[in-house]
C-alpha cells in the first residue's frame, strides 16, 4: 500500500515542520476568509449572513479501508462529505480546517496524498483551508475536519419545517455508494484468500466513483435559488434514504409516503446489485454514503421541479398518524425502518 522508496519520516520534520510543509501554498479566494492559516485562529467576515458549521471523523477501519482506498481519494472524500452537510443546511460552504491524527507508519509522502485530495477539493468546490492541527496517533488514522458556510437568514433550510402534502425530492440517483462499498469488500475478501488473484472491477467504474469520490451537491443548491424553490426541510444522504427521511419526518412531526418505481438508480447500481443477489431498493433505503440531498417542498413548486432531470419527485408528506411509508411495485405498503449507518452498531459494512 505504502511504498517506502523515497519515503521521508514525519519525525525529520517535526510537528511545525509538518504544518508549514503541508500549508506553505495555500492561497485564499473568498471574501470572507479575512485571516487563514498561520496564527493563532482563522478570522472570518460574513457581514449580515448566517454562518453555518458542522464537523465529521474519519477514523480508520470505521469509516474507511485502506486496503482499498487511495489516500488521495480518501482526503478528496473527507472534504465532500462535511460540504455536503453545509449543503444540507442550503448554504453555500466557504471555509475548512482540517485535524489529522497520523501513525509512524505513514511517511511525508504518504500525507502529501491525503492533503493532495484536500486541496483537490478545495479547488473544485471554491473552498479555503484556513487551519486546523496534526498531531501523533498510535491508533491508525483520523482525519476531522470542520465545514464553515454562508446563508441568508431567510434561506435556511432546516429537518423540522416539513409540512403535509409537500413533496418530497431528491438529487441526482441512489444507491451507487454502496454497491461500490460491497465490491471493493468482495474483492478484498478473495484478495486475502488468495493474493495472486487480481480485483474483477471492470464496467464498475460508476459505483467506484460513487464510493470513492463521491461529490457535494453545491450545485444543487445554486439550482434550488435559480428555480426559486425553497425547500421547507433538507437533508444529505450520508446514512441511507429511509434513515434520513424518518429523521425528517420525526423532526417535523409528520409523516410520509415514497413509491419505489420513482427512486432514481442508475443502471450501473441495479445490475450489481442483482449480481451480488442484493435487492437494488434495499441498497437505496439502508446503504447509505450517497451525498445527495433529500428535501421537502411546497406543493405549488411541482412544475418547477418535474421533469428537471437533477431532481426526482418520489413522493409526499402525509399526516404523522399516517406513519412513515413506501408504495412498493403493486401497491403493496412497506413500513420504513431506520437500518442505515450507525456509528456505534457493529457490522456496518454488512448493512
Amino acid at each position: 500500500m505504502l511504498e517506502d522508496s523515497g519515503r521521508t519520516e514525519l519525525e525529520e520534520l517535526g510537528e511545525f515542520g509538518l504544518i508549514k510543509h503541508l500549508t506553505k501554498d495555500i492561497k485564499l479566494v473568498n471574501k470572507s476568509s479575512v485571516k487563514g492559516v498561520g496564527d493563532d485562529g482563522a478570522i472570518l467576515d460574513y457581514k449580515n449572513k448566517q454562518t453555518v458549521v458542522s464537523t465529521d471523523l474519519l477514523i480508520e477501519s470505521i469509516h474507511f479501508d485502506l486496503t482499498y482506498v487511495p489516500l488521495k481519494h480518501l482526503g478528496y472524500k473527507a472534504v465532500v462529505v462535511n460540504l455536503s452537510d453545509i449543503c444540507a443546511m442550503n448554504a453555500v460552504p466557504k471555509q475548512i480546517t482540517v485535524s489529522i491524527a497520523i501513525s509512524n507508519r505513514f511517511s511525508l509522502e504518504a500525507v502529501e496524498e491525503i492533503y493532495g485530495g484536500i486541496h483537490l477539493a478545495c479547488e473544485k468546490y471554491d473552498v479555503d483551508l484556513v487551519g486546523g492541527d496534526t498531531t501523533s496517533s498510535n491508533s491508525g488514522l483520523i482525519i476531522s475536519i470542520t465545514a464553515i458556510g454562508e446563508v441568508e437568514k431567510k434561506d435556511i433550510a432546516y429537518r423540522d419545517k416539513a409540512n403535509r402534502n409537500d413533496l418530497i425530492c431528491v438529487s441526482g440517483d441512489l444507491g451507487g455508494a454502496y454497491m461500490g462499498l460491497q465490491l471493493l469488500e468482495r474483492e478484498k475478501a478473495v484478495f486475502t484468500e488468495n493474493p495472486k488473484m487480481q480485483p474483477d472491477l471492470d464496467g464498475n467504474d460508476y459505483i467506484l466513483e460513487r464510493q470513492l469520490k463521491p461529490e457535494a451537491r453545491t450545485d444543487i443548491v445554486e439550482l434550488l435559488k435559480k428555480l426559486k424553490v425553497k425547500p421547507t426541510s433538507m437533508i444529505d444522504i450520508s446514512d441511507g434514504l429511509a434513515s434520513e427521511l424518518l429523521h425528517i419526518c420525526q423532526s417535523s412531526k409528520v409523516g410520509c409516503s415514497i413509491y419505489e418505481e420513482k427512486i432514481p438508480m442508475d443502471s450501473t447500481t441495479i445490475n450489481a446489485a442483482i449480481g451480488m443477489n442484493f435487492n437494488p431498493v434495499t441498497c437505496v433505503l439502508n446503504g447509505g454514503e450517497d451525498y445527495e440531498l433529500l428535501f421537502t417542498a411546497d406543493l405549488s413548486d411541482h412544475d418547477k421541479l418535474k421533469g428537471n432531470p437533477d431532481i426526482t419527485i418520489i413522493g409526499h408528506i402525509t399526516d404523522e398518524s399516517e406513519g412513515c411509508n413506501m408504495v412498493a411495485k403493486g401497491d403493496t405498503v412497506i413500513e420504513l425502518t431506520a437500518q442505515g449507518w450507525d456509528a456505534f452498531f457493529k457490522n456496518q459494512r454488512d448493512i
